[in-house]
């Protein structure tokens, strides 16, 4: 068996450790420890953020692993108890018609909504990034519709797609084209979702503003030098330098998209069994419809898992073709 050890050489001294021996010895050296301040930073630091660490562990982790458990269960809220059942409530998701109703609704919105939220919200910062004067103001009035409280929004917009007296039926009116019944065709009703939903699109607009103050001038001062127009400088410059904002943007955005609730609770279904036939039935409405509604809070929670696993496999995908086409700037230093 051979060893790292070097034998002696002609004058009896040992000749000196080989590289693979000197590698080997420092891939063993021992950790430095941490010194009494580090230490006690780090003790602080735990300590300050100990709230947080408890408030996930308790309300968020705790709250995840026991819904993982109820889904197993037939759960009674009335003799708060939890029976087991076994997969019963997963078989359950495969044969309510309605579950395919409420995610076929929501794909239908999250591929509707997702591009217009990004191609507006990148308009609105574009527009905002080449103000030279007044910058500040139209920032504050770009953003205010993202302040208004959602409740409030969805009362403007019943009043807004009121088919009868509504403003933009009258504003449609006033050019010749008849407007739709918004709030009651049912080929109407996620479009109308979707308006108010581009109301608060101002969130998206800031991230992309943020994004397009750091693109380098001397990119746009190239690429006008070689001919460049404004349609190829758009494509060419400033797509590529904003695409990891793109990207996050366009993420983040599909998983709020699963996850409509407010708007179409709101607009449809503040009252009991109210809503445009099955038209505005939203995953997450039906998943609410359940567990506060029906207290089925059993089925409520594995209807909270698929719909967890759903979106994680979309966002997976999402990373792994997205990544392709996203460029870092910190990729051409290395």
């Amino acid at each position: 068996m051979s060893t790292t050890t070097a034998a002696p050489g002609a004058n009896g001294a040992a000749d000196p450790p080989t590289e693979p021996a000197r590698r080997g010895r420092r891939a063993r050296a021992p950790k430095a420890r941490m010194t009494k301040m580090q230490r006690r930073e780090a003790l602080t630091g735990i300590l300050f953020i100990s709230p947080w660490i408890v408030g996930f562990l308790v309300f968020t982790l705790g709250a995840m692993v026991y819904s993982l458990v109820i889904s197993f269960s037939r759960y009674q809220l009335a003799t708060d108890t939890a029976r087991p059942i076994g997969f019963a409530n997963y078989q359950q998701l495969i044969e309510d018609p309605k579950i395919v109703t409420a995610l076929g609704n929501t794909l239908y919105y999250a591929v509707l909504a997702v591009p217009l939220e990004v191609m507006l919200a990148l308009g609105l910062a574009m527009l905002l990034n080449s103000a030279k004067r007044g910058a500040g103001f139209f920032r504050t009035v770009f953003y205010l519709p993202k302040m208004t409280p959602v409740v409030a929004t969805a009362s403007v917009f019943l009043l807004l797609l009121n088919g009868s007296q509504g403003a933009i039926n009258r504003g449609l009116a006033a050019i010749g084209i008849e407007g739709p019944q918004w709030l009651l065709d049912p080929a109407w009703v996620k479009p109308s979702i979707v308006l108010m939903t581009l109301w608060g699109v101002a969130g998206t607009m800031v991230i992309f503003l943020a994004a397009l103050q750091n693109v380098p001038r001397d990119l746009y001062e190239a690429a006008s030098l070689d001919g460049a127009g404004a349609g190829r400088r758009f494509w060419n410059v400033t797509l590529p330098m904003i695409s990891p904002a793109v990207f996050f943007n366009v993420l983040v955005l599909t998983i709020a998209a699963f996850q409509i609730f407010d708007q179409a609770f709101l607009l449809f279904h503040r009252q009991t069994g109210a809503g445009t036939s099955d038209a505005s039935l939203f995953y997450a409405i039906y998943l609410f419809d359940q567990a506060f509604r029906q207290f089925n809070f059993g089925f409520a929670a594995a209807m909270a898992w698929l719909l967890f696993l759903i979106i994680l496999v979309i966002s997976l995908i999402q990373m792994r073709v997205g990544n392709r086409f996203v460029y870092y700037e910190s990729e051409d230093a290395k």
